[in-house]
Parts: C-alpha cells; sequence; structure tokens
C-alpha cells in the first residue's frame, strides 16, 4: 500500500533517479580512465556514457577546468528536469536542496566584492543550482544588514540570515567564514526538522542519517580548522550544527568547542563509531586525506539510501553521487594533465 501511494506522485521521478544511478561510472570504466594518456583519450571514454552529449560540442583546447565544467552542466540539466517533474512534498524537498549552494553563492560574491573582483567574473563562477533573480544585485551590499533588507529578505535565506545579524559586524574574511557556517548550521537543522516532519517513512530515517552525517561532517572541519586560531569559544558554539552523532553527545560536543590542540580533538572524534578510524592512517589508503575519508562514509551511506524502495532520499543520494564522479573525474584529469600517474588511483569510489 506504501509503494502505491508514492508511486502515484513520485513513481516516476524515482524511475528516473534509479536510471542516473545505474548509469554512474562503473570500476571498469575507472580504470579504462585511469589508463589514458590524454585529456582527448578521456574525452573518447566518456564519449560512451551520459557525458556524451555535454562533451561533443566542446569547441576549445582541453582543460580540466573546461571538461569539468560540461560535467556540472550535464548535473544541473538532469538536476532541473527532476524539479521540473516533481510536486508536493518532493518539489518542497528538491527545493531545500538547493539553498545549500544558494548559501554557497551569496558567499562567493561576498567574498569578492570585499576583494574587488570583478562582478562578471564573480557570477561566472556562481553554481547555477543555487541561482536566484537577485543574487547579481549582492555586490552592492557593504554589510549583513543592507544585504539581507535589499536582497535577502525575500529569499528562502531570509530566516537564516537573522542570527548572523545579530552578531556580525565586519565583513572581513574571518567572518565571512563565520557566516558561512551559521547559515549551514540553520540550513541543515531546517532540512532535518523538514526530513523528519513532512518526509513518510523510511524517507525520513535515510534522510536523517544522511544529515546526520553532513552535520558531523561541517562539526569535524570547524574543529580542526579553527585550530591555532582567532575564534573564540562563544564563536565555535554558533558555528557547529546541533544535530549529528557528534553534536548528540555532551561531552564531544563540548571537546570539539573548547579543544584547543589536535591530539584531544580526535580523541573525541574517535569516540563514536563511524569515525572510529578516521585518522588511523594505517588503514591501507595510502595517501587517503580526512576529506577522502569522509566522502568515502558519505559514499557508503548513498549506497546504502538506493537499496531501499519508495524513498524520496534517493534524489538526494544520487546528486551527492554524480557531484562525487565529477571530483573523481576531475583528480583524474588533473593528473593526466600535470604528469602525476603515480597518484592517479586516489579517487573515491562510487559504485
Amino acid at each position: 500500500m506504501e509503494g502505491l501511494f508514492f508511486n502515484i506522485d513520485n513513481g516516476y521521478l524515482e524511475a528516473l533517479v534509479r536510471g542516473h544511478k545505474n548509469s554512474l561510472l562503473t570500476a571498469s570504466q575507472y580504470t579504462n580512465l585511469t589508463q589514458c594518456d590524454t585529456l582527448d583519450d578521456i574525452k573518447l571514454q566518456l564519449s560512451a556514457t551520459e557525458y556524451s552529449d555535454v562533451l561533443s560540442d566542446i569547441n576549445e583546447t582541453l582543460t580540466t577546468s573546461v571538461i569539468e565544467k560540461k560535467l556540472n552542466k550535464k548535473l544541473v540539466e538532469d538536476f532541473n528536469y527532476l524539479k521540473s517533474q516533481s510536486s508536493g512534498t518532493m518539489a518542497k524537498f528538491i527545493e531545500f536542496m538547493t539553498y545549500g549552494y544558494m548559501i554557497d553563492n551569496v558567499l562567493l560574491i561576498i567574498t569578492g566584492t570585499i576583494h574587488n573582483r570583478d562582478k562578471g567574473e564573480i557570477l561566472s563562477k556562481c553554481h547555477p543550482l543555487g541561482w536566484f533573480d537577485t543574487l547579481p544585485a549582492l555586490s552592492i551590499a557593504t554589510d549583513l544588514t543592507s544585504l539581507y533588507e535589499s536582497v535577502l529578505i525575500d529569499t528562502p535565506l531570509a530566516k537564516y540570515f537573522h542570527g548572523c545579524l545579530l552578531t556580525i559586524d565586519d565583513l572581513d574574511d574571518l567572518n565571512i567564514e563565520i557566516v558561512r557556517n551559521m547559515l549551514y548550521r540553520a540550513y541543515l537543522e531546517d532540512f532535518y526538522d523538514f526530513c523528519l516532519k513532512e518526509l513518510p517513512n523510511p524517507s525520513d530515517e535515510i534522510m536523517s542519517k544522511l544529515l546526520n552525517f553532513e552535520a558531523d561532517k561541517r562539526s569535524i572541519n570547524i574543529a580542526l580548522n579553527s585550530l591555532d586560531t582567532e575564534l573564540s569559544i562563544d564563536d565555535k558554539e554558533r558555528m557547529m550544527p546541533t544535530i549529528g552523532s557528534l553534536a548528540s553527545n555532551d561531552s564531544i560536543r563540548h571537546q570539539l568547542i573548547t579543544s584547543d590542540n589536535l591530539e584531544s580533538l580526535q580523541l573525541a572524534i574517535n569516540g563514536v563509531g563511524l569515525y572510529s578510524d578516521l585518522f588511523n592512517n594505517d588503514d591501507g589508503e595510502g595517501s587517503s586525506t580526512l576529506e577522502d575519508k569522509l566522502y568515502s562514509i558519505e559514499m557508503s551511506m548513498n549506497r546504502d539510501a538506493f537499496a531501499q524502495q519508495f524513498t524520496i532520499s534517493t534524489v538526494y543520494a544520487f546528486v551527492r553521487s554524480r557531484e562525487q564522479e565529477i571530483r573523481n573525474l576531475a583528480w583524474v584529469c588533473e593528473c593526466i594533465a600535470q604528469g602525476q600517474r603515480g597518484r592517479i588511483n586516489n579517487y573515491v569510489a562510487v559504485y
């Protein structure tokens, strides 16, 4: 019965998503790509994949950035089509997914503006999934209050900016990063509440796990990046999400916020089972970075999301998986372009 009602509104869209998932690159395709000698060979290998159309019209010198831009174009096209086919709760869910890109675009323009970068250049770097009509007007704002009152008040991000308005005055590089993390905290907590209240089972359970992990990832990065900085305990308290496996343990959250050395942070993070081996350098993964290990955990969770039927969460899992695939391809291309073949296999497996 659950499947019957789910398929009335979302059956076609879930079928599309599972079709896209099945088109993600396989291990054998990655092997073929890593054996390529030039970027033209990469393009030829990808001509047998879903990327063939977007790569076929390249009329400029092949570079990693050119290829990456085309791959992202394919992701945007697929996402926008899924969005156009959604309705009701699914439409709201997909809209929520764009807010993170919107936050990144807003902070990109603010950063570019305070450093006197060219407006056209900044706008060209904005992510298409986070575009909104008043985005170009952000370049005229000099402080958060005018930014909010003149531009952001009519956007979905308005409710996330209230906390920043009360605590941040000057827009320098440090404060911009504080604002970014405060916005992401408010966004993740809002998205989490929406999923628990609006999504049916098992979508709510799966998204709870995925968003808890995203919150943990941000908490870990905030804690590590704030070592040896001027950030106060209050600053870190405002930035770290209150959801996630790390935040649910008061003792661990307190350690993340107050610790001033790497050893105590590692000890606190390793106390959560999912991250017990996060800082273990003897795991046979060679030169895997902390970021790669977190991405690897995320891809495992995305694979698990597809094991369930009749769930909205597959849209989220697919987009995250495709983004990782694009990062992998960009890595392979850059290794070939720079002659770093010894590092070419240091990508994160998707499927």
